[in-house]
């Protein structure tokens, strides 16, 4: 579930990195070839992202850059280092913990090396060129549109931050019915930006075009909206939303008595989280939200696409064995202290018997990346959190959605909790639908697995946003 940049090198097998010095002759002209605009393919656990690399020279040994995965919201992000000693290259990006170290041709034509993220490394090479051409994206509409699109800036004043978006607004006569979409895990934009997709862009301009305005806003330090994402868990997410509910209770175009929630997979979590504590939400529709905690959620998705992936039967045994044992670290630490030293004591001794040619420093840094991962304050919290007390509370109508081969919130595993939790409370608007054919992003695929994800030209099933407009409006008719 959680969207990180280039989250998936976490499953890839940290191997020694290195590069080599050559003459000080071959070091002008590989320093004069460096600049200019570089494109390569990160592929680790069945999925390619394309990276691309535009450095530019300063001084005679300065040299700045920026990197871009251009399937994860194509934003340049600045390098921190860009160095030549001789034919060898280094790049480092701090913010996402990501090196590269290699070599540059003598034609200066390409960089062979290998990137390290979070103590883990993969061979990545560069070749001289543009960006590749845009992957198509059949759904994504294009302007003028058919409705109001008004940039939007509100405080969630009990975080001390600001929330900043896209409200649409449908042409004709108000006020209007509205959503409020809300992102699944991983920072992400207004869009929910992903290895090329827009699906949240997709889902507003349906719904808006068919008379419902939507407000979709940046997570929390992303595009306009402030704030620390790191340090924030779920629970904090929800006063995000909230602020947005009484956003659009302030707005004239807007029918105040039909405000909802649309969340996809922590999304999912975090509407049943905010109606039931609110009677301002007039319905949520949750799009592969979960019924369960977040630890059985982790195991059963980690198998499912582990064994999508091809992996044999022993090594699916194996991960999920690693991961049952950090996981119940988690769920049973006293406090954070407590769960960093479990944790890496785990870590290395799993790392130990699992041998590998990993010098000490990349072990090193694989264990901290393995501590990080699950001592976090957000996996901490998404672990432990039981999403069933908060549905027995919700009142109001709800839509529950799932793809049939969603491998990240397997619906066999979270439907009928979902179904029996909302029932049991005595809500008698509860619509299930289990959609046949739908993975995790609701895009038409032959597995399932993430790695289809990118390669899918379809962004957003036209069935799936038939059933979700289609159903608020027959709930926000006039009574």
């Amino acid at each position: 579930m959680r969207h990180l940049l280039l989250a998936a090198l976490a499953l890839a097998t940290a191997v020694p990195t290195g590069f080599a010095a050559h003459a000080a002759i071959a070091a002008e002209r590989h320093a004069e070839g460096l600049e200019g605009k570089w494109q390569g393919v990160i592929a680790v656990s069945g999925i390619q992202l394309r990276a691309a690399l535009e450095i530019t020279k300063k001084a005679p040994d300065t040299y700045s850059g920026v990197f871009i995965s251009l399937d994860q919201g194509a934003q340049k992000l600045p390098l921190d280092t860009v160095t030549v000693k001789g034919d060898a290259v280094h790049f480092a990006l701090n913010i996402a913990q990501l090196t590269w170290d290699g070599t540059i041709n003598a034609a200066g034509t390409e960089l062979t090396g290998k990137m390290t993220q979070g103590g883990s490394t993969i061979p990545l090479n560069f070749k001289r060129g543009e960006a590749a051409a845009p992957q198509k994206r059949p759904q994504e509409p294009t302007k003028p549109y058919p409705y109001t699109e008004v940039e939007v800036l509100y405080d969630n004043a009990s975080a001390g931050t600001k929330i900043g978006g896209t409200l649409t607004v449908p042409q004709g006569k108000g006020p209007f019915p509205a959503a409020l979409l809300i992102t699944g895990s991983g920072q992400q934009d207004r869009n929910e930006a992903l290895l090329g997709h827009k699906p949240f862009l997709i889902i507003a301009d349906y719904l808006t075009r068919h008379g419902i305005a939507v407000l979709r806003v940046d997570d929390r330090g992303t595009g306009t909206s402030t704030g620390n994402f790191a340090k924030s868990t779920t629970a904090d997410f929800a006063t995000d939303v909230e602020a947005g509910v009484a956003f659009l209770k302030s707005r004239s175009e807007i029918r105040h008595d039909r405000i909802g929630l649309i969340g996809h997979s922590e999304g999912g979590i975090i509407a049943p989280m905010v109606a039931a504590r609110s009677k301002d939400v007039g319905f949520i529709v949750m799009l592969a939200g979960t019924g369960v905690d977040g630890g059985t959620i982790l195991l059963a998705q980690n198998e499912l696409i582990v064994r999508a992936n091809g992996a044999p039967d022993a090594a699916v045994k194996a991960t999920i064995d690693s991961q049952k044992r950090m996981i119940q670290i988690v769920r049973t630490s006293r406090d954070e202290a407590q769960a960093e030293n479990e944790l890496r004591a785990a870590a290395e001794e799993m790392m130990k018997a699992a041998g590998g040619s990993a010098d000490k420093a990349t072990q090193e840094k694989a264990v901290k990346a393995a501590v990080a991962g699950y001592s976090g304050a957000w996996m901490r919290y998404f672990i432990t959190y039981d999403p069933a007390p908060a549905l027995h509370k919700v009142t109001c109508p709800v839509l529950v959605m799932n793809g049939s081969k969603d491998l990240q919130v397997p619906p066999t595993l979270n439907l009928p909790v979902i179904e029996t939790a909302l029932k049991e409370s005595g809500n008698k608007d509860v619509t299930i639908k289990l959609l046949p054919g739908l993975n995790h992003l609701f895009q038409t695929c032959k597995t399932g697995s993430p790695s289809e994800y990118g390669v899918i030209e379809e962004t957003f099933a036209p069935a799936a946003l038939a059933v979700i407009g289609d159903w608020i409006n027959a709930h926000c008719a006039t009574k």
